[in-house]
């Protein structure tokens, strides 16, 4: 998405990080997945929604939305790093719509 690449543009120039985008507190230690569970957390809560969330819903969401917007299963498959193609149909359940334009739905922002 043009929008997450100029966000992360200006974070790159602010932060100016060495090993990893997102380092942890220790220098060149990566941001772990605990801390990512914890932002998440106090964002949920910030946003008043009182359903559950998760990091994995959110890369299944994202995914889902790719699907409706017509981003071909074989893409998702290899954006999500997903091995076999079996694992990537499971979106195929909960969408089944077509859409002439692919578009990322973080330029929905």
């Amino acid at each position: 998405s043009a929008k997450i690449l100029d966000l992360l543009r200006r974070y790159y120039k602010e932060y100016s990080p060495k090993t990893y985008l997102f380092e942890g507190q220790e220098k060149n230690t990566q941001y772990s997945a605990r801390s990512l569970e914890e932002v998440l957390k106090k964002s949920v809560k910030l946003a008043s929604i009182n359903k559950p969330v998760t990091l994995h819903w959110l890369r299944h969401s994202y995914a889902t939305h790719l699907l409706e917007s017509g981003t071909d299963l074989r893409y998702i498959q290899e954006l999500l790093g997903h091995n076999s193609s079996k694992t990537t149909e499971i979106y195929t359940h909960v969408s089944t719509k077509n859409i002439q334009q692919i578009k990322s739905p973080f330029d929905d922002l």
